[in-house]
């Protein structure tokens, strides 16, 4: 499985990487019985200070967005073969 992390965070962020491991931690039970399962991760930071050009953006993470909230947005995806990543 492929994990994407958007963290939409504010003047203050932690570390991109940082937040990781305690979301896919999170999610054991709730969308994977076991963080194992994910192959692949991709984590981003975005301030919400930022311009963004919401058109093609999944409606959660607009509305994170509009939010003006620091957050997270999370995608849980089928895995790639490793050469669609290269």
């Amino acid at each position: 499985m492929h994990l994407t992390l958007v963290y939409l965070c504010d003047d203050t962020p932690v570390d991109v990487d940082n937040i990781i491991k305690p979301i896919q931690d999170a999610l054991i039970g709730l969308v994977y019985e076991d963080d194992l399962l994910i192959a692949d991760v991709e984590s981003h930071r975005r301030p919400l200070a930022d311009a963004f050009d919401i058109t093609n953006y999944p409606p959660l993470l607009v509305k994170g967005i509009l939010s003006g909230k620091e957050c997270v947005y999370v995608r849980v995806s089928n895995s790639q073969p490793l050469e669609n990543y290269l």
